[in-house]
């Protein structure tokens, strides 16, 4: 008997730093992994702000030929290839396809310093009848010109288009946001599209509405006479 407990408190000992070499294991395992979970919980937020505060970042773009002056995201601005009447600017990338800004630039014939009634119809209606998907109007203002903004899907990316109007020459600046981020790169888009400038006199400035502050009619208190 003495024999057989020998024998098993001999096969105890050696069980019992296996057992606690596992219990180790997975302490240190589960403590990786918790640190490893506030890490990402306390870094991804700054890294995508730092990520968001690079791509939006803006730098110059000038282009006499155009005549044009704007302020583009970084994100976007990396290469710059001219083709007659307009520039492509873009960001290549290694896999698939990188956002980019097309300029183009083509002469205003009628001089007119705003979009007619008529084109402003047919873009404002040309989502429903070309059921064109993610289509948004935007008639507005760049740069104190008359604009339009038309955003729509390809594909698997945004496009944003902004049409800018001078007496001089009519402006289409048409911005993907390629394969990248969409949320991110439209943002991009926008930014850079609306500090889009055209050479040329301003047209000036819209006079604000005059107020009416006429007092109103006077009327006298009516008077009775009693008889």
């Amino acid at each position: 008997m003495k024999i057989r407990h020998g024998i098993i408190w001999e096969g105890m000992k050696k069980e019992i730093p296996m057992q606690l070499y596992l219990g180790l294991g997975i302490l240190l395992i589960g403590g990786i992994l918790l640190g490893g979970e506030y890490f990402l919980v306390k870094w991804t937020p700054l890294h995508k702000q730092r990520v968001a505060d690079a791509t939006l970042k803006q730098l110059p773009y000038h282009n006499d030929s155009l005549g044009v002056d704007m302020q583009v995201a970084a994100g976007i601005y990396g290469k710059v290839e001219s083709f007659p009447g307009g520039a492509k600017i873009f960001r290549p990338r290694f896999w698939g396809v990188g956002p980019s800004l097309t300029l183009t630039s083509e002469p205003n014939v009628d001089h007119a310093a705003e979009f007619s009634q008529y084109i402003l119809a047919k873009w404002e209606t040309d989502g429903v009848l070309g059921n064109i998907p993610n289509y948004h109007f935007d008639h507005t203002q760049i740069m104190n010109r008359d604009a339009v903004l038309l955003q729509r899907s390809r594909g698997h990316a945004l496009i944003l288009t902004a049409h800018v109007i001078s007496p001089e020459r009519i402006i289409a600046a048409e911005c993907s946001t390629g394969d990248a981020d969409p949320a991110l790169l439209i943002g991009a888009c926008d930014e850079s599209l609306r500090t889009l400038k055209i050479a040329g006199p301003e047209p000036p400035a819209a006079k604000p509405a005059l107020e009416d502050v006429t007092p109103p009619t006077f009327t006298p208190p009516r008077v009775t006479t009693r008889h």
